[in-house]
């Protein structure tokens, strides 16, 4: 201690740190279930390592893959291991790993508690370990995940009590659950093509079709069986109006996770583009139906999932100019699509560990190839493309990381690309992506995947081309990353909060010869996110595109997007 001035002291502090021990022997006694070398293998430390106490501990028991995991997953319940150092000779440590191993233990009794509006048999058929399976820590972890990716209760409220009778060499499980609100009333607005498009619709996530006639049920809805119903309504006046139905069954037949799905929808765009009221005998339609069955797979492993729907479209188009390369007639899309999925994320609404991909193509039939016309041959573009013909394919990868307590990377990157069967024929008019903005036009006119990119306006980054005397927006091909930093302000189901700051990149092709991965428009920006069960996912980004975008002077720099509702 030394005197700097009158007010102030300083401080020296001699550390003395010692030799850095080193690992000289490990040796396993009582294990029989598995010999030394695959209890080594599994430690992953060896002669010769820095022994590092706080790592040999995870190891040992709190590692996803863990000597303590190994075998509570094979039963052992009762298993027990101390690590003893019983030798420290200069700067080696012997180290005694004593097990107790124990009897397997089956599980006996599977309890469910706290559940006021969900049926038990919706919560057992989500539980991993049942009466009569031996005890596996993996399966209650992969429990608790399964039950909060439900969405009907609050993921950090769920517990689970293990309740051992080493006696006999059992253990109940003991689950406890906690209801949340997760019903939706959608009241959601969104400003793209120079108009605001206002949306209201309703979704029942804890649906019960089965209690329809049920009176007693009606309480508002029938409800507890997981199925989901919901009615959406969106509108700007009479310029433009869609509507939507679509239910979906987790559970078909209630023995396997087979998801069954449906829907209907009906938009309608019609003249009177400079003010809402006014009325018009031009409109372009479409009607629409889907119908989708998909399961979980065993491998490559069972976070896996595969889903299938097929889908029909109509456009009709009337006096229709200036958006599509014909302007009367009509148009038909018949097309199956496929999904193949990972998701292991733990939770819906804050992911904070696991991974969420999918690749998807979507395929109509090529009737160019054996329809007999002749596409060079001049023909009225109504009968050119009375049945249009594409494929789709699409994918996404995301990753969530967990940094320091609850604070999570989130990163992203999807690509989507449309291609065509035959050359003369050329692109589908009514299929592509649209990209910039918010994401959520909260419409859908031209038949377009809308994707958002922050810090740029709605569709900005997507390439226009030239039909008759206007210009068109149309990109098949595009690429976007996302990295996102996540803090939660408050986790509680009735309004759960987080702050982000994000770093996004992304771009848009007419054709596939012009694609180049850096090539790419980016932003960085703040937002935040609130959840509230009746109204879904709000929120506000700000973001500031870095990059111009040739045309379009005010399209970049700082931009605000605003996010009312979730999608459905």
């Amino acid at each position: 201690m030394y005197v700097i001035n009158p007010k102030r002291i300083g401080i020296h502090f001699k550390i003395f740190e010692g030799p850095q021990y080193h690992i000289r022997n490990i040796e396993w006694v009582g294990n029989t279930k598995l010999p030394s070398e695959a209890l080594t293998a599994i430690l992953g430390m060896n002669k010769g390592d820095v022994y590092d106490r706080s790592l040999l501990e995870k190891r040992l028991f709190t590692d996803e893959n863990s000597i303590s995991t190994v075998y509570m997953d094979d039963g052992y319940l009762f298993f027990q291991l101390e690590p003893v150092e019983v030798q420290i000779q200069n700067d080696s440590v012997d180290l005694e790993m004593r097990i107790y191993e124990g009897d397997q233990a089956t599980v006996n009794r599977v309890i469910i508690t706290g559940n006021t509006k969900t049926n038990e048999h919706v919560i057992r058929r989500e539980i991993w370990s049942k009466p009569g399976y031996l005890f596996s820590k993996s399966e209650i972890t992969r429990t608790l995940r399964e039950l909060g990716q439900m969405g009907h209760f609050d993921p950090e409220k769920l517990g689970i009590d293990p309740i051992p009778n080493q006696a006999d060499g059992t253990v109940d499980l003991k689950y406890s659950v906690e209801e949340k609100a997760n019903d939706q009333l959608e009241v959601s607005g969104g400003w793209g093509n120079n108009m605001f498009v206002g949306t209201i619709g309703i979704r029942f996530s804890n649906f019960s079709a089965r209690r329809i006639f049920d009176k007693d049920a009606w309480r508002p809805v029938p409800s507890g069986d997981s199925q989901s119903l919901s009615l959406r309504a969106s509108t700007n006046g009479t310029y433009y109006k869609a509507f939507s139905l679509s239910f979906t069954e987790p559970w078909l037949g209630g023995r396997k996770p087979t998801n069954f799905s449906f829907s209907l929808y009906r938009t309608l765009q019609s003249g009177g583009v400079d003010y809402f009221y006014q009325t018009s005998n031009q409109y372009f339609q479409v009607t629409g139906a889907s119908v989708g069955i998909g399961t979980r797979l065993k491998w490559p492993d069972d976070y896996f999932t595969i889903y299938n729907e097929l889908g029909i479209q109509n456009y009709k188009l009337s006096n229709w100019a200036g958006y599509f390369i014909f302007t009367d007639g009509q148009s038909n899309n018949l097309s199956y699509k496929v999904t193949l999925g990972r998701n292991s994320t733990d939770q819906m609404i804050y992911p904070r560990t696991g991974s969420n991909f999918s690749l998807s193509l979507q395929i109509t039939p090529p009737y160019s190839l054996f329809n007999g016309k002749d596409y060079t041959e001049p023909m009225p573009d109504s009968e050119k493309y009375k049945w249009i013909e594409y494929h789709k394919w699409t994918g996404r990868i995301q990753w969530y990381i967990p940094l320091v307590e609850k604070l999570v990377l989130y990163t992203n990157f999807q690509l989507g690309v449309i291609g065509y069967f035959n050359k003369d024929l050329g692109h589908s008019p009514f299929e592509g992506f649209d990209l910039g903005g918010d994401g959520m036009s909260g419409y859908n006119l031209y038949g377009k995947e809308t994707i958002g990119l922050r810090g740029y306006q709605n569709g900005s980054l997507t390439p226009y081309v030239r039909v008759g005397s206007s210009m068109v927006g149309n990109a098949h091909l595009y690429d976007k990353y996302t990295v996102e930093i996540r803090y939660p302000i408050s986790l509680n189901p009735q309004a759960a909060i987080y702050l982000l700051t994000f770093f996004e990149a992304g771009n848009a092709w007419q054709n596939a010869g012009e694609f180049n991965p850096f090539n790419v428009h980016r932003s960085a920006g703040v937002g935040a996110r609130f959840f509230l069960p009746m109204l879904g996912m709000l929120g506000v980004d700000w973001g500031y595109g870095f990059d111009e975008v040739p045309g379009r002077p005010d399209a970049h720099k700082g931009q605000f997007h605003f996010i009312i509702g979730m999608p459905f």
